[in-house]
């Protein structure tokens, strides 16, 4: 009998792109902030650091959604690539004219 793979077995790696992530931040970003929005306010007596705690939460978690999904910036050469420029071609035509 041929032996398969099961593919559940196998790490699955999610999109960059995956609507989750981005719910994920947003709600973490309130809940903890609200959260800690709310212990100020209990601790300072006051009512209206919970609302500010929420507003950062959720501003933070689009930020971090944002920057989540930026594309990727382009890749610099490998480094088993030469890298040219033009110092180091004007030091190759010095070099071969001596």
């Amino acid at each position: 009998m041929a032996q398969q793979d099961n593919p559940s077995a196998q790490p699955t790696e999610k999109s960059p792109g995956d609507p989750w992530h981005a719910f994920g931040y947003l709600m973490s970003g309130v809940i903890l902030y609200g959260i800690i929005g709310w212990g100020l306010d209990r601790w300072a007596g006051t009512d209206f650091l919970v609302g500010i705690g929420i507003v950062f939460g959720a501003v933070l978690g689009i930020f971090m959604t944002w920057r989540r999904f930026l594309p990727a910036p382009h890749a610099p050469a490998a480094p088993n690539e030469p890298q040219h420029d033009q110092h180091s071609d004007e030091a190759d035509e010095t070099q071969e004219k001596q």
